[in-house]
């Protein structure tokens, strides 16, 4: 009986298996984000009004004295660190998905900008950055040509 060119393999699934095992242990087991877990950036919206662009990032276990903001041109950079609450004395993680640490995110405005009137509330989480558009400011549009 022909059973094809996969055949001389064996049965794989146990290989796939102990893959799985491994790097369940890698990726959970560490009371930190290990070396292959993705650095945590704060989920950004930018919406607009005639005269005003707003930003909003959302930080929750965050407060306002924890994060900055600045601008250089059109790049708006929100920076911050996450500090990990000691809850219990001889506290022993055994899974942690929440990221602890430093953060940066960093957004290119779709629309010119004052940085003169700049202002930023944090409330629930949320931080709420007003900024003020140009006067005559326009979307910027890139025209795609066929090549």
């Amino acid at each position: 009986m022909e059973l094809g060119p996969w055949s001389r393999f064996g049965d794989l699934s146990a290989y796939r298996k102990e893959f799985e095992k491994f790097f369940t242990r890698l990726l959970t087991e560490t009371p930190s984000p290990g070396p292959f877990a993705a650095q945590w950036m704060p989920l950004i919206e930018i919406s607009e009004t005639t005269d005003k662009v707003f930003v909003r990032a959302e930080l929750p276990g965050l407060e306002a004295k924890d994060v900055s903001v600045s601008m250089s041109g059109d790049l708006l950079t929100i920076k911050g660190k996450k500090e990990r609450a000691e809850d219990e004395k001889d506290e022993h993680c055994h899974y942690v998905e929440r990221y602890y640490g430093p953060f940066q995110r960093s957004v290119k405005l779709p629309i010119n900008v004052t940085g003169d009137e700049v202002e930023g509330t944090f409330n629930k989480g949320v931080l709420k950055i007003t900024l003020r558009k140009v006067a005559g400011a326009e979307k910027r549009e890139i025209r795609v040509k066929d090549t």
